[in-house]
């Protein structure tokens, strides 16, 4: 079975423990909230993706 190409990149960051430790309880927060798994990655590809207003993509 051929695999998909994925447009997506990955970046390398460092951030604070303690943003990563406010991000993980969020995430908790938000999952519950919205009936799925949410990461501190996911908050933090949307608060990029509002900030910056950038379009949609497709998950694969």
């Amino acid at each position: 079975m051929a695999r998909l190409k994925s447009n997506n990149v990955q970046v390398n960051i460092s951030i604070p423990s303690e943003w990563k430790a406010e991000l993980e309880n969020l995430a908790r927060i938000y999952s519950v909230e919205e009936g799925e798994t949410i990461t501190f990655l996911d908050l933090m590809r949307r608060g990029i993706q509002e900030k910056y207003q950038l379009g949609e993509q497709a998950h694969e």
